[in-house]
Formats: structure tokens, C-alpha cells, sequence
């Protein structure tokens, strides 16, 4: 469905996935990584639908879908533009039920979650407490929405500390992150093989997150990860690096897990998970 947004200069288009049946269901609402689209991250979509959640997954205005090109007066605060739009989904979200036959009336929205991949991350990031640095270093506007209870943060690039590649000062200054107000409850996912070209350092940019944020309480190491963690993208995606079953189903069952329990929807859905050997496709860290 499509939700009406003027200032954004084409409406939002919205993908919602959700079981055929139950009752006070769960909602996730996913935050798709740059140039993907609403079919992102089919993998977990699917899973997480399986398991119980309703998935809402907006376009953002870099989707592969629209081809916005970098000339576009919007791209530059497209970054701005993807908060603006989860917090019209959010807002919407009774809009967007009433839409899908069979489905008003079994969704619970005040067991709301958000999850986001990569840039995804970064968006789902502000609305979980992160801020973004000025130029002078100060923390930017704060997009913290209360109405999302937890956080999974996949591929989520860390804090600029001198160490951000050339193309990625130039383009990129909201890569700027502050973590230390991220507060609400998180669990973080990276592969300790992501080397991104946007920063000098190694792959424990993308655990920066879960070392920095009061909110992060776990974090899943998938080894031999690289950005797509085995192929979470769509099944038909032809850009994952690092193929792997093993490593998709542990994002999936950490992540289910612990939104389960994070929600309250199962107290010991999260330390039944954590007593499973993660081994040898990833190890978790909790604090």
C-alpha cells in the first residue's frame, strides 16, 4: 500500500507481511539498507512472520526502485528523510492494518519493534536514541520514538573517530554517530569479516553499537560474516558475498528470540537461546 506524503515529493510505499492467524500480534517495522527496496531481508521476514511478528517494511527514498539520482535535491538528507519516514509509519500503522483483509483487530502496536540493516541500522538507530554529531561535535536533534520497545541493529556501521574513508567524509557526514543515548533494549548483529570501504578501520566498526550504547545487551558475531551475514537480503539478491545457511538461521533464531522476550512475549525465549552453542557459525556476547 502507499501512504500520502507531499513534502517527500512521491507517496511511501509500504510492504506488510503478516500470519494468517493469531491474535496480539507483534509488529516489526524493518528499515531496508541503501539502494534495497521493501523486499529486503525475505530471509528474516518470513521467519520473524512465522513466528508470530507482522513485518512493515517502507521504500525509502535510495530504494534500487526509484533511482534517485545523487543530483536530486533530496538526496542529500535522504538520511533525515528515512526517520521522517518510520515515524509516519509508526503513526500510521492502524492505517496501514486496516488495509490488509483479516488483519484488524489481531495486531498489538504497542508491542512494536524496529530492525534495520546496514543504513537501515543507522535510521533505526536515531529512533532508538542515537544521535548524530554536528561539526563541532555536539549531538544532533533527538529522533528518540518511545513507542518502539526494542532494537535489532544488523550491519550497523559504528562512530566516525578520523577514520572514515575520504568518500565517506565528503558524502556521508551523518555517519557521525553518538550511541551513548541509545537506551532502548537492542540486540546488535555484525560478521567479523565486514570490511567496509567507508572506514579505515576493521570489522569491529560494526560492533561499535553494542560496546558504546547503554541499550545494546547482546551482540551476535557471525564468523566469516561479511555485510549481507550469509544472505539476509532477498532471495533473489545476487550481491551476498558471504553464502550461508548457518549464518542466516542463527541471525534469525537470535533475533527472534530475543524480540520474544524483549516484548514480553516469552521471558525465556532469550536465555533458552542463549544457552544453545552458537558455535562454530557465531559466538554471542551479552552485557
Amino acid at each position: 500500500m502507499t501512504l500520502p506524503a507531499p513534502a517527500r515529493g512521491m507517496d511511501i510505499q509500504v510492504r506488510i507481511t503478516a500470519p494468517t492467524t493469531g491474535t496480539d500480534l507483534p509488529v516489526i517495522v524493518f528499515a531496508h539498507g541503501f539502494g534495497q527496496s521493501m523486499t529486503a531481508a525475505d530471509p528474516l521476514v518470513d521467519y520473524w512472520t512465522a513466528a508470530g511478528f507482522v513485518v512493515v517494511q517502507p521504500a525509502f527514498l535510495d530504494s534500487v526502485a526509484f533511482g534517485l539520482p545523487p543530483v536530486d535535491p533530496r538526496y542529500p538528507t535522504i538520511w533525515r528523510t528515512r526517520i521522517d519516514d518510520l515515524g509516519q509509519v509508526i503513526d500510521e500503522l492502524e492505517t496501514i492494518f486496516a488495509a490488509v483483509p483479516g488483519l484488524p483487530g489481531r495486531v498489538d502496536t504497542d508491542r512494536l519493534a524496529a530492525a534495520g540493516h546496514s543504513w537501515g541500522g543507522q535510521s533505526v538507530g536515531m529512533l532508538l536514541g542515537a544521535r548524530v554529531l554536528d561539526a563541532d561535535g555536539q549531538p544532533g536533534e533527538d529522533r528518540t520514538d518511545k513507542r518502539v520497545k526494542a532494537g535489532v541493529l544488523l550491519s550497523t556501521t559504528g562512530i566516525a573517530r578520523g577514520d572514515l574513508a575520504p568518500f565517506a567524509q565528503e558524502n556521508f557526514a551523518f555517519m557521525s554517530p553518538d550511541f551513548t543515548r541509545l537506551d532502548t533494549p537492542s540486540i546488535v548483529v555484525a560478521g567479523d569479516h565486514d570490511q567496509s570501504a567507508l572506514s579505515t578501520r576493521g570489522p569491529d566498526w560494526f560492533t561499535d553499537v553494542y560496546h558504546l550504547s547503554p541499550g545494546a545487551r547482546h551482540l551476535v558475531t557471525l564468523h566469516g560474516g561479511e555485510h549481507s551475514l550469509g544472505g539476509i537480503q532477498d532471495y533473489s539478491s545476487t550481491a551476498t558475498t558471504d553464502e550461508s545457511p548457518e549464518r542466516v538461521d542463527l541471525v534469525r533464531r537470535t533475533t527472534t528470540a530475543f524480540l520474544r522476550t524483549a516484548l514480553g512475549i516469552d521471558g525465556a525465549a532469550w536465555s533458552e537461546m542463549d544457552a544453545t552453542p552458537a558455535e562454530p557459525v557465531g559466538h554471542i556476547d551479552s552485557k
